[in-house]
């Protein structure tokens, strides 16, 4: 069974930083060869895209609500992705979910969730006012 851990979630004050971590739970599977994305699903919310890199770390997209302000990279020797935020706001509260990519070496970063095959339990992140 293959899992993706998310890490780094907590309670913040508006204009604070998070860095959440998504890694492998075990040994069998690698997430170095594949695009990686963010998730978030706020109170009340349908899920919606945050960001994603590709397997390589070559590209990157980011939802419009959050650029310039987080930051998507991956180190795969250690297979993580990493997400930092900055300047996080109130409406950034939300489960945050990390997903692997159904396609290995993809060359771009897909954008709609069912193109992700794999998926964590989620790190809650809130941003108090």
């Amino acid at each position: 069974q293959v899992q993706l851990v998310e890490s780094g979630g907590g309670l913040v004050q508006a204009g604070g930083s998070l860095r959440l971590s998504c890694a492998t739970s075990g040994r069998t599977f690698s997430i170095s060869g594949t695009a990686v994305a963010w998730f978030r699903q706020g109170p009340g919310k349908e899920r919606e895209f945050v960001s994603a890199i590709t397997w390589n770390g070559g590209s990157t997209s980011y939802a419009e609500s959050v650029k310039g302000r987080f930051t998507i990279s991956r180190d795969n020797a250690k297979n993580t992705v990493y997400l930092q935020m900055n300047n996080l706001k109130p409406e950034d509260t939300a489960g945050y979910y990390c997903a692997a990519d159904r396609l290995p070496l993809r060359p771009g970063v897909p954008g709609h969730d069912y193109e992700y095959a794999y998926w964590g339990q989620g790190t809650q992140v809130t941003v108090s006012s």
